[in-house]
């Protein structure tokens, strides 16, 4: 069990002014920042990132999606991370994710839901090295 995840603050929480409001819930709730960079994926980018998903019917709205605006990355850590981070963030659809969770006051849709967060330890590992060298983990 790590006690690292990564997470993306996604282009449509972005656009909507929500990025500083998610960055201080992490922090309340415990979390330590350890990288953090605002970029933005080219569609080349975002389909490597997302290339599980490849043969999925939403990954090209998926990719056209996530390269559409800024990101901010970010490797938080926490005892338990990856658990703790995927319940402050609920459910994937914001209509069925528990109240006072990221998803539920700031997602408004299941294709634009705020933010990312890592299914595991390992991927949140080889996330998190997507954005992040050695040199900007801390």
């Amino acid at each position: 069990m790590s006690n690292r995840t990564f997470t993306m603050i996604k282009p449509d929480a972005m656009k909507n002014g929500h990025a500083g409001a998610i960055l201080d819930r992490f922090i309340k709730e415990g979390f330590r920042v350890v990288a953090l960079k605002m970029t933005k994926l080219s569609e080349e980018k975002a389909g490597e990132f997302y290339a599980i998903h490849r043969e999925r019917p939403f990954f090209g709205e998926l990719v056209e999606f996530m390269s559409s605006g800024p990101v901010i990355a970010a490797i938080l850590e926490k005892d338990n991370a990856v658990a703790a981070f995927r319940t402050l963030i609920g459910a994937t659809d914001p209509a069925k994710a528990d109240a006072g969770t990221i998803r539920k006051l700031f997602a408004t849709s299941v294709g634009e839901n705020a933010v990312h967060g890592s299914d595991s330890d390992e991927n949140a590992a080889i996330e998190g090295s997507f954005f992040f060298s050695g040199l900007e983990k801390f």
